[in-house]
């Protein structure tokens, strides 16, 4: 592939695509511990599931603005008229599904919250706080363990792929590729 900027990057990520340039460089991988974001990422997957994701990074911005800025208290009270508005909202995926599922989510969401002290106490405690490095999985024992335990608290669309997809996106999981600029290597250990 050519980038402009001459560093190689993942395959996945679309060269002709600034958005996704910026979130290959920026965000994928970077460990997210604060709650908001882990939130709004945890949705934007559970949308992913069955389509790409530079599909719903391209609409993350309309997905902001019709999800209150991903404010989790907001989301756990939407009523069935938001539901209504968020089926008819053109700028998002208006799978009703999907978009149920958000709301329920969000009160799970809450709820491990209040368990943990916060979700990223939770998702964290999955690895004793570090990083797993591995490269070339669609899903793991990890993912296999979290997505079981998240549909065991009534969580909808975390299957185990979808899970592994959100451990990549706020760096639990760190899989930049081999050749990508920001791949993992044992000199970036010391």
């Amino acid at each position: 592939m050519e980038w402009a900027d001459g560093k190689i990057r993942c395959r996945w990520a679309n060269p002709k695509n600034e958005r996704y340039i910026r979130y290959h460089d920026e965000e994928w991988g970077v460990p997210v511990y604060d709650d908001r974001k882990l939130f709004e990422m945890l949705i934007l997957e559970c949308f992913q599931a069955g389509l790409s994701w530079e599909c719903v990074l391209n609409k993350r911005e309309a997905f902001r603005e019709a999800f209150d800025g991903f404010d989790l208290e907001k989301v756990c009270a939407y009523d069935e008229d938001k539901l209504e508005a968020l089926r008819n909202n053109p700028g998002i995926i208006r799978n009703r599904l999907k978009i149920q599922a958000a709301v329920a989510n969000a009160k799970v969401f809450r709820e491990i919250q209040q368990q943990y002290g916060s979700f990223s106490n939770y998702l964290w405690h999955w690895t004793d706080g570090k990083v797993v490095y591995e490269i070339g999985r669609t899903s793991s024992e990890l993912s296999d363990s979290i997505s079981k335990d998240l549909k065991k608290r009534g969580m909808k669309f975390v299957g185990t792929t979808v899970i592994y997809a959100y451990l990549q996106a706020v760096g639990v999981i760190y899989t930049h590729e081999h050749g990508c600029f920001l791949a993992h290597t044992k000199e970036a250990q010391a």
